[in-house]
């Protein structure tokens, strides 16, 4: 098959040639200059009972075997973050067995991971400043007993219950003070999540004075908060607060990971203040992306041309996945995971374009179709072939030739 069948949002149909890319290889080094994790999707049985508001039922084999495929290529995993459909279909029971799981696959092979830490196990919306601290630390001293690194998420529970600044620094406070190994901290934006509105700031607050509690909350936990993902699509924003951070060159001190999966490509090169791969840690992040999950052989090699000190090859190599990104993750954008899921059956990491809760549906033809279309153009099509069957396939299904 040499060229792909595309969809657009009136019926029409075209064609685009299918193009071929650079195969993907398990490189044979570490990344140097960044740390980049991919946020990981989670795949279903099938033919399981994955309906809107029943537990999961994960195809392990096939989830684990996609976290396999992401330190193949140097990258690390972020588990059990919102990419895993946490809060959409991915209950308490499956999250805490998806953590277990992935931690003992990441020793087996000495794979970079990282896992969320959230209050999402309580089925009470509305609690006390007190039992959200219990809640986190609950998750907290479970994941560290897998072995886990930790991200601590934004948690809906915290963004109702607190009422100022201080009491997200009282909770912060108190669950850092808990940990027994180096925290990153996760500022999500409402675009993701429209429960998060004004996190860090409170009900009345704005950007400058969630900042303000952000930094402050860092600067407390010096000795635990190794760095912080921003989810803002803000950045201005991002760039801001990684100029703000204390750098790990002073002593302590953390480092920005961006969660930009608008702007990363600009916000992981940096400012250009110094060597490409040798700046301070403030003049550029590092990532922790759900879209990296979509295109990590792409990332990887990206970020091997800015370990070799070639900022052209970087832009070339990784700037037409961003447009790839933005499409996917565009409004409303917590439905991104659809398109995560989508590139992984279209790259034949999973058997069928299922999720769990039935989330496959949340994006229509002409949506998948772009996908398509900017995959096909960016290189993250792994194997273009077999991605043009599937995808001819599907539209076939549903009644779309050419």
């Amino acid at each position: 098959m040499t060229d792909l069948l595309l969809l657009d949002a009136s019926g029409a149909v075209s064609t685009e040639p299918l193009v071929e890319h650079e195969p993907t290889l398990t490189p044979a080094t570490p990344l140097r200059s960044r740390t980049a994790y991919a946020a990981a999707h989670v795949i279903p049985k099938p033919y399981a009972e994955n309906v809107p508001g029943a537990p999961a039922d994960l195809d392990w084999d096939a989830t684990l075997a996609f976290r396999h495929h992401v330190w193949s290529q140097g990258l690390g995993v972020a588990d059990a973050m919102d990419t895993a459909q946490r809060n959409m279909g991915l209950d308490a029971a499956a999250t805490r067995e998806l953590i277990a799981r992935s931690a003992r696959e990441a020793a087996s092979v000495d794979g970079a991971l990282v896992v969320g830490v959230n209050t999402d196990h309580v089925d009470d919306e509305v609690i006390s400043i007190d039992a959200v601290i219990d809640a986190y630390v609950s998750q907290l001293e479970y994941t560290e007993s897998t072995g886990a690194g930790v991200v601590l998420m934004a948690s809906r529970h915290l963004a109702r219950a607190a009422e100022s600044a201080a009491d997200y620094e009282r909770v912060y406070d108190a669950v850092l003070s808990r940990a027994n190994g180096p925290v990153i901290l996760h500022w999500l934006g409402e675009a993701f999540d429209p429960a998060l509105r004004g996190y860090f700031a409170g009900p009345d607050g704005d950007l400058n004075a969630a900042t303000d509690t952000l930094l402050r909350i860092i600067e407390n936990n010096l000795g635990t908060v190794s760095g912080v993902k921003m989810s803002l699509l803000d950045a201005d924003a991002e760039i801001a607060v990684r100029a703000r951070l204390p750098h790990v060159s002073s002593g302590s001190g953390a480092v920005m990971f961006t969660g930009d999966d608008f702007n990363y490509v600009d916000l992981i090169r940096g400012d250009g203040t110094g060597p490409v791969g040798a700046e301070e840690p403030g003049h550029f992040s590092h990532a922790l992306l759900g879209a990296f999950a979509g295109v990590a052989p792409v990332a990887a090699r990206a970020i091997r041309a800015l370990d070799d000190g070639d900022a052209g090859a970087y832009e070339r190599i990784l700037r037409p996945t961003e447009a790839l990104s933005r499409h996917v993750f565009a409004a409303p954008t917590f439905y991104y995971k659809t398109g995560v899921a989508f590139l992984s059956w279209l790259n034949g990491h999973q058997e069928s374009f299922t999720m769990v809760g039935g989330l496959h549906s949340a994006r229509s033809l002409p949506h998948l179709s772009q996908i398509v279309r900017l995959a096909n153009g960016s290189g993250a099509l792994e194997r273009p072939e077999l991605a043009a069957a599937r995808w001819s396939g599907l539209l076939a299904l549903n009644g779309v030739v050419a």
